[in-house]
């Protein structure tokens, strides 16, 4: 195997891994570094065949990535059928922003709960109240603390793509 080969297969395992261990698929993991790795677009066939993975499941996972806004189907020729994949430009910042996401949807539900306790004077549900005003704070900030880093990657972005 060549340093080529082992650094390519080192990256889709690391991949799978860091994906699994967000809890994610660990087949998303290995398609995103695939596509990282690769020069260019990449047909779904020659998905499933380096990954040795059937077409089914490959399939499934790119349709997510692609909702999730981290890979994005390419044009190739107007004669092939096939679909081919690459990865999205900005595919590290949209993996941020749906991230952001799910946190702005935290602050959301603790917001809309902690509401439903201003109105029930249940001494039992004190300590859930706290724990949902704790949820409402640690969201909001995590929202503050994400936006200012957007702000500062969007300029460091700027620097790499002169």
């Amino acid at each position: 195997m060549t340093q080529e080969e082992q650094v390519r297969k080192e990256l889709i395992h690391r991949f799978g891994d860091a994906y699994r261990a967000f809890g994610l698929s660990k087949l998303m993991g290995h398609v995103v570094a695939l596509l990282l790795y690769s020069p260019g677009p990449v047909s779904l066939d020659e998905i499933s065949k380096s990954l040795k993975r059937s077409k089914g499941p490959v399939s499934q996972i790119v349709r997510r990535l692609r909702d999730h806004n981290l890979i994005r189907k390419a044009w190739i020729t107007e004669n092939n059928r096939k679909d081919y994949y690459e990865i999205e430009p900005a595919i590290f910042e949209n993996a941020f922003r749906n991230n952001l996401e799910l946190i702005k949807s935290n602050t959301r539900i603790a917001s809309e709960v902690k509401a439903k306790f201003k109105s029930n004077r249940n001494k039992d549900l004190e300590t859930t109240a706290l724990r949902v005003l704790e949820m409402e704070r640690f969201y909001s900030l995590m929202e503050k603390h994400y936006e200012k880093f957007l702000n500062e990657w969007t300029k460091e972005r700027k620097k790499i793509y002169k």
